[in-house]
């Protein structure tokens, strides 16, 4: 790559757009640059970063209401929320050391990916919490989707293709989001368990139960003081709501613990940035999405370490980074029926292998259309996905 353009605005980003379009030049899109190392190399002889725009735009906490600009860091977001008690829904994870950066990841980034923590389950995707959206298309027009409201009906909803598009649709340069107030107390009722399966079924006991859990993992190694797999369940709330449910769920599973507030958080939080995976620096770790009951089955295609989260609907897996071992995922995921993403793993395999399913012959049609009309020059991360796209 020549060399990495930075504006400092929505204008140079059109711009810089129009002058590649003109020259024939792809780009590769990217904010921090914290996730470089997610999904194919893209190929591309310049990037574009959006790391130049930054700077929250609106918030009105009493309307639930946050804009900023896509480049602006998540840990700047989560700060102003904090201050007023608020929080991101999705609880997007913190990937610094899964990929090695320096740097935090930015509100497009994160839109990008539709990366979202253990609080899905609960309280749904990143995708679902985004209002609005300002964009640059493939031929440098600054688009506008959605709003600045709760409820509106501005147009189509572009917001979801955007969020999860890994910047192959168009360039977001601000960003509104729903935001909520933050739970006043967390605490986590741990049940040991004999395998991955038995965790499984605890939490899907867990979910089903009256008690709001709102995060849903099970850690193979256990925690602290526990040997062998642990499941947990968390639950999120006003402080009495909190011990009293706690306590009611609790009495649900013989052998249960109470992890509370302080351990409670400090223990999601590393849920949530894939701590517990224990994956080495040089290894490769996937990401597979599938029906809870066939969590356990897939993580053990590798024989390696897992981490389930999502109710068991969320599977991590860490192995060394090979060909073979990717085979065997791509395997597992096909007989489960589930989705597979080669979250991190070295260029030269990412550029090897399918890193995501394929898609069906409709879908590939629809999202061919798509992408023709956002990008007709086929400007934007390209390769990012899929080979030759």
């Amino acid at each position: 790559m020549s060399g990495s353009l930075a504006p400092a605005d929505e204008a140079g980003i059109a711009a810089a757009v129009l002058a590649a379009a003109a020259a024939g030049e792809p780009l590769a899109i990217e904010g921090n640059g914290s996730k470089a190392g997610l999904l194919r190399p893209v190929q591309a002889a310049r990037g574009l970063s959006t790391r130049g725009l930054t700077g929250i735009t609106l918030y009105k906490p009493a309307e639930l209401v946050l804009s900023a600009r896509a480049g602006t860091p998540i840990p700047q977001i989560e700060a102003a929320l904090a201050e007023h008690g608020q929080h991101l829904i999705a609880e997007p994870p913190d990937t610094r050391a899964v990929f090695g950066s320096d740097l935090p990841a930015t509100l497009g980034g994160i839109v990008a990916t539709n990366l979202s923590g253990p609080r899905r389950i609960a309280w749904g995707s990143m995708r679902d919490h985004v209002l609005g959206v300002r964009f640059v298309n493939g031929q440098g027009e600054v688009l506008r989707s959605g709003g600045r409201v709760l409820k509106n009906v501005t147009g189509l909803d572009l917001c979801k293709l955007l969020a999860g598009s890994h910047g192959t649709l168009g360039i977001m340069t601000e960003i509104t989001l729903k935001v909520l107030p933050a739970p006043e107390a967390s605490a986590t009722v741990a049940v040991p368990v004999a395998d991955l399966a038995e965790g499984v079924r605890v939490l899907s006991a867990g979910l089903g139960s009256p008690f709001g859990v709102s995060g849903a993992a099970v850690l193979p190694e256990g925690y602290e003081a526990l040997r062998g797999p642990v499941a947990l369940l968390r639950i999120e709330d006003f402080i009495p709501s909190v011990a009293y449910r706690c306590g009611r769920l609790a009495a649900e599973f013989p052998g249960a613990i109470l992890i509370e507030e302080a351990a409670s958080r400090a223990l999601w939080r590393a849920i949530r940035d894939l701590g517990p995976l224990g994956a080495a620096p040089g290894e490769a770790i996937w990401r597979l999405s599938a029906r809870p009951s066939a969590g356990a089955g897939l993580a053990a295609c590798l024989g390696g370490r897992a981490l389930l989260d999502w109710g068991g609907g969320l599977v991590w897996l860490a192995a060394e980074a090979s060909e073979a071992n990717h085979r065997r995922v791509m395997a597992a995921a096909e007989a489960a029926s589930a989705s597979f993403t080669l979250f991190r793993a070295p260029d030269a395999l990412r550029a090897a292998v399918p890193v995501i399913n394929a898609e069906a012959a409709p879908l590939a049609a629809i999202a061919a259309r798509i992408k023709a009309a956002l990008d007709p020059g086929l400007l934007f991360n390209p390769g990012r996905m899929r080979a030759g796209g």
